[in-house]
């Protein structure tokens, strides 16, 4: 019974919370719902002298977590989590496999526990599961796992926007579902929600993140050609843009069109003149 009402609040949460913020509801949440929640924290910065301690037993300041050069992609859960949890971080690894980019070359993923009770021993069982399932070489260097105090925990959860809650009778966590798409030098770029992700989402989010240092030509093609659109939690086709630059190239060909037959029309005088002449 307690399995299946797990099941049931997870995929409620999923289904509440795994939109944009800006979306409406009319209905009332339940009283134990009501302060839970991820916002869009557009811009916020991350904070930088709490310390957390790694899978690997070493401890880290967060802020060098942030290199200068890779957008990071950023999970708030826990280690035992029984239902949700798991169902962020398998979406997350479907849409990465999908992706030729790999963690620790073009970005970073930090995984951060929200439970106090969590020790870097949980979060090394984790970090060698899901390393597997996500199947990269090098991976492991550009993915952390980190537990950490409470009051450090809620900071970092705040400045993303997440809010979450303890529940005592069960002994697990009420949260939301979605990832975050920090910069390199660790602000909140894009919040994707829900527990699946999709992979162009997921990469154009990461070229915006870098501000374009990571990706080549077709990125920065598709980037002009689509923008995020908050309430369907994609990209969709900028159609304004795609009209302007429309309208630009059809203005360039005119005046080369003009250029040309110009450009004919002098060589026809001058060879008429010369003609004439002779």
């Amino acid at each position: 019974m307690a399995n299946k009402k797990a099941i049931l609040l997870a995929g409620l949460l999923a289904l509440l919370f795994g939109i944009p913020v800006s979306a409406q509801r009319s209905e009332e949440l339940p009283s134990d719902l009501e302060n839970i929640g991820i916002f869009d924290r557009s811009g916020a910065q991350m904070p930088s002298d709490l310390r957390f301690a790694r899978a690997e037993g070493d401890t880290i300041r967060f802020g060098d977590l942030f290199d200068g050069e890779k957008p990071v992609i950023m999970n708030l859960v826990y280690y035992n989590c029984p239902m949700l949890c798991n169902l962020i971080l398998d979406g997350q690894i479907a849409a990465l496999r999908q992706m030729e980019w790999s963690a620790g070359d073009e970005f970073r993923i930090v995984t951060v526990s929200i439970d106090p009770r969590d020790r870097p021993e949980n979060a090394i069982g984790r970090k060698a599961h899901l390393l597997g399932e996500y199947d990269r070489d090098g991976a492991e260097a550009g993915w952390d796992f980190l537990t950490g105090a409470e009051v450090n925990v809620k900071e970092v959860a705040d400045s993303a926007g997440f809010y979450y809650e303890f529940d005592a009778e069960r002994g697990e966590f009420n949260h939301a579902a979605g990832i975050f798409i920090l910069t390199p030098d660790g602000r909140v770029s894009r919040t994707l929600f829900g527990i699946e992700f999709d992979p162009l989402t997921l990469r154009l989010s990461l070229v915006e993140a870098s501000e374009g240092d990571i990706g080549g030509t077709v990125e920065r093609v598709l980037l002009y050609c689509f923008s995020y659109d908050a309430e369907k939690g994609s990209y969709a086709w900028a159609a304004k843009r795609i009209m302007r630059a429309g309208a630009g190239i059809t203005v360039v060909l005119v005046f080369g069109m003009i250029l040309l037959f110009g450009l004919r029309e002098r060589s026809h005088r001058k060879g008429t003149v010369k003609g004439s002449s002779s």
